[in-house]
């Protein structure tokens, strides 16, 4: 049996949200019984490539921050040069979500520097898909790129997007291998069940914050999730609306500054408090008004 290969302290305390989550996910599968459009995809493991022929589009990079202060600076930097070698016109624009150490005064120096980098502060904590959606709303390219900025991602790898993205609506990444704490893998598992199960999204990597799309898409969907099921919501307004994407595998760095937060038991409570809340509104609103391209 697959979980046999897991200590037995898996089923503790820590991981009991996620039995919850996909004890709960079942009971809601089998009362909505939802309907997804399939998109087309293709699977790729492409070597990372770092010179290609410069992008005729703009680019917006959304960079989420939350007490970053060891690691925004190289990470903004580092971005900022690799973009300028693959696009004559972009932004870079770091959302910074209540930090309450000097990520906000480390962008702010930065930016003296590069009018292309841009700050958004908000001012408490407001989580992780709110400041997504804030960068989202401000963007102002051809297409959009987001990325954590705790340094587990080599922007390098996003070269080999750009030619892709002339084929599809969207590039999603995904963790090739994932280097995270097996817990965190475990958790990472439980909930791609769920959301495989309510809301027929399937990919390898859900939550990979490594994902490029065409700027259309967040000009005419409102997203509505403000915790970590915003990955979810998009992957499922975007394949409902027939939009067409393909996975590529990136490269994911342990990490060596900060403090992760994702597996933190409020944070999984809060994702499945918007799973159970967001499966039957969306439902509801699939039968009772569906968007004008499923009429």
């Amino acid at each position: 049996m697959w979980i046999s290969r897991f200590p037995a302290r898996a089923f503790s305390a820590r991981t009991l949200p996620i039995w919850l989550l996909m004890g709960l996910g079942a009971v809601v599968v089998s009362a909505m019984n939802i309907h997804q459009k399939r998109s087309s995809r293709l699977d790729s493991d492409l070597a990372p490539v770092t010179t290609i022929p410069r992008s005729p589009r703009s680019l917006s990079v959304v960079l989420p921050a939350y007490n970053e202060e060891a690691i925004i600076e190289k990470t903004v930097q580092t971005t900022c040069a690799a973009l300028a070698q693959w696009t004559d016109e972009f932004e870079l624009i770091v959302v910074n979500d209540g930090s309450k150490d000097r990520t906000g005064p480390i962008v702010e120096q930065l930016m003296n520097g590069d009018s292309r980098i841009r700050l958004i502060s908000h001012p408490i904590n407001r989580g992780y898909g709110s400041a997504l959606v804030t960068g989202f709303h401000a963007v102002s390219k051809d297409l959009v790129f987001f990325m954590d900025a705790d340094g587990q991602f080599d922007i390098t790898d996003l070269a080999a997007f750009f030619p892709l993205i002339e084929q599809y609506d969207a590039v999603l990444g995904y963790r090739n291998p994932r280097c995270d704490p097996w817990i965190r893998k475990f958790n990472a598992w439980g909930w791609k069940q769920l959301v495989r199960l309510c809301f027929g999204v399937q990919v390898r990597d859900i939550d990979c914050a490594f994902k490029l799309y065409r700027a259309e898409f967040f000009q005419t969907f409102d997203l509505e999730t403000s915790g970590a099921m915003i990955n979810t919501e998009m992957l499922y307004k975007f394949k409902r609306a027939g939009f067409t994407y393909t996975e590529v595998g990136v490269r994911h760095l342990p990490r060596t500054e900060g403090i992760a937060t994702g597996a933190r038991p409020a944070v999984i409570l809060r994702a499945l408090r918007e799973l159970l809340y967001f499966a039957r509104k969306w439902r509801w609103e699939e039968r009772n008004d569906p968007p004008s391209f499923l009429r």
